[in-house]
């Protein structure tokens, strides 16, 4: 999983795979069948991973604002960790790949999607709970949040610092909604 997620698919050769492994070729295969079932499994192992940090923090018992600001604090933490490659497996993986690997490509696009979804799924929940305006595009909103977290990935990967993800995170929570003043309020 650390192979692939610090150098892609591309730039994880076989024998990269079985001298990180120990393992020889023969038992590669036995154990694996291919290098792109291998990658599968390492981008489940990634899920399992960054899925822990992510859906704790989307499912805080808190208003739907201060949960979206922690889950943009631990990417900011999570993508710096000083024990793991730097950002997020999933955001910059298989965006660019050859026609071959169009299966790599949609999973972890389905990947993308699904994070997406969740961070969706929170938005109306909060504003079922009021949390946020009732006119409020909860797909577009989704959409901008997984457009910061996977930008404070690829900002990560390129040597950014946690305080510079953090502050990236506190400008992107500036465009948290804002409650629409009534024309009675006036």
């Amino acid at each position: 999983m650390r192979l692939f997620w610090d150098r892609g698919y591309d730039g994880t050769s076989f024998d990269d795979l079985i001298a990180a492994m120990g393992i020889s070729a023969s038992s590669f295969y036995h154990a694996f069948g291919s290098k792109e079932a291998l990658y599968q499994e390492a981008i489940d192992a990634y899920i399992k991973v960054a899925g822990g940090w992510f859906f704790a923090a989307l499912n805080e018992e808190t208003d739907t604002r201060t949960t979206f600001g922690h889950l943009l604090a631990a990417a900011a933490a999570e993508f710096t960790r000083d024990d793991l490659p730097a950002g997020c497996m999933i955001a910059v993986a298989a965006t660019q790949c050859a026609p071959t690997q169009a299966r790599l490509r949609d999973l972890l696009a389905s990947q993308r999607t699904q994070s997406e979804d969740a961070m969706a799924d929170r938005l109306r929940r909060g504003m079922a709970a009021g949390d946020l305006p009732a006119d409020t595009d909860i797909e577009a909103l989704a959409a901008f949040y997984g457009s910061l977290l996977r930008g404070m990935a690829v900002q990560a990967r390129d040597g950014a610092s946690r305080e510079r993800l953090l502050e990236i995170a506190r400008i992107g929570m500036q465009a948290w909604p804002a409650a629409q003043p009534h024309p009675h309020d006036s």
